[in-house]
């Protein structure tokens, strides 16, 4: 879906589920309760907009949803997807997911508004049990056999590119389309790679590069690790015609207690005309910025952490803080709203943990207590396992008042207790 800040997104949104289920949550039956997160939008955490604590719905009932998107809401890829408790991973792997595009971007990188324009959703195929059949459809992705990292774990997935399991996407040599990914799997990193090609970055999470620096408009990278439920924005340039090219994802290490995450062929990148692209109408209107004073954000970066957030399992459960999520807990903190805070996120265990919180984006500055060298505004960033990251949160929008959540964004982990409340005020 395709909305313009400033505007009102409204969904009707019914749940046409079957009454009783007969997939597994987590040792007993589905109960097939659903609604809608708006993943990244800096709207309202309140009824009727991005609440997943008190809008809910049983099988043959209705949620209305009436999203107040702020003028100032960085234009980019976002994305919903549901945030039943409990039941999330399920869906999410069942596909029920989508992307959400905020016009505008063509202020930060007007030299989109003339490139074909792809958006691409990244989805899991969850490998047959028989053996013949999984083997073909891992050849048919040319999936990594060996291990991958340090987790023992076989491979269970396969990626699929907007339904389709390795498609073609036609891309003549020299010409430049914008690309907008989103990892829209429950549990699995992409690394993303184009053979031959490097990827042009404009935008992460949501968040054009520009929108907190106007001195960057992009950044060239050779390959995006994208988390569960991060999205990246970039333009790409076709490859020369006499080579094989295809868009890959790299093996990515989860850690000896994580999942394997191989290396495997997305889509073929397959050599054609240029596209004959008609130039979009862009909104009109000079680009909003939103910088912080550069003393500001050092000040808040070599200040003690005002919140720390600790990632830890065991056999009975996921938990922050020592705490396992319940529906009727109150707020882990809270929060005023009108400041940048410093918060530290910890991960003790022995595989990697997307932190995410739900309303804001944060600037991820350090990694294992050493700073990054372009750090980046992002609303989902991966927690090495044994690690840190360090992170500025802003906390500045008046809008985020209510009651929120922050959480892992393996989202087996967050059904299973590895999240927390937090309250604007």
């Amino acid at each position: 879906m395709w909305v313009h800040p400033g505007s009102t997104l409204n969904v009707e949104y019914k749940n046409e589920l079957a009454a009783h289920s007969k997939e597994d949550c987590f040792g007993h039956p589905c109960m097939q309760m659903t609604n809608l997160h708006f993943h990244g939008l800096h709207v309202s955490p309140n009824a009727p907009q991005d609440d997943v604590l008190s809008m809910m719905a049983s099988p043959g009932e209705t949620l209305h949803y009436s999203v107040q998107v702020p003028p100032q809401q960085p234009p980019g890829l976002y994305w919903y997807h549901t945030h039943s408790h409990g039941e999330s991973y399920i869906q999410d792997l069942d596909g029920m997911s989508g992307a959400i595009v905020v016009e505008g971007i063509e202020r930060y990188a007007p030299e989109v508004l003339h490139m074909r324009e792809r958006i691409l959703v990244l989805r899991d195929l969850v490998l047959p049990t028989d053996g013949a059949e999984r083997k073909r459809v891992m050849k048919s992705v040319s999936m990594q056999t060996t291990q991958c990292g340090t987790a023992p774990e076989k491979a269970e997935r396969a990626f699929t590119v907007n339904g389709s399991l390795r498609p073609r996407i036609d891309l003549a040599p020299g010409e430049r389309q914008f690309w907008r990914i989103v990892n829209a799997s429950p549990d699995r990193y992409v690394d993303l790679e184009l053979d031959a090609a490097s990827f042009d970055v404009v935008a992460l999470d949501g968040m054009p590069l520009a929108y907190h620096d106007p001195s960057i408009r992009k950044r060239s990278m050779s390959h995006v690790l994208v988390p569960p439920a991060g999205r990246v924005e970039a333009i790409v340039t076709g490859p020369p015609a006499d080579s094989h090219a295809a868009l890959r994802t790299r093996c990515f290490d989860t850690g000896p207690d994580g999942d394997s995450n191989p290396a495997m062929i997305l889509a073929d990148i397959v050599s054609a005309q240029p596209s004959n692209v008609k130039a979009r109408n862009a909104p009109g209107g000079a680009p909003v910025y939103v910088t912080f004073p550069p003393e500001t954000l050092k000040h808040v970066e070599a200040s003690e952490p005002q919140f720390a957030v600790t990632f830890t399992e065991d056999k009975q459960g996921f938990y922050i803080n020592g705490q396992k999520f319940e529906m009727n807990a109150g707020p882990m903190l809270t929060v005023d709203v009108g400041s940048l805070q410093h918060w530290r996120v910890l991960n003790p265990t022995k595989e990697v943990h997307p932190f995410h919180i739900h309303q804001v984006h944060f600037l991820a500055y350090a990694v294992d207590n050493k700073p990054v060298k372009n750090p980046v505004w992002v609303d989902t960033v991966n927690v090495t396992y044994g690690g840190s990251v360090d992170l500025v949160m802003d906390f500045t929008d008046p809008i985020i008042r209510g009651m929120s959540l922050f959480h892992c964004h393996l989202l087996s982990h967050e059904d299973k207790g590895m999240m927390a409340k937090i309250l604007f005020r």
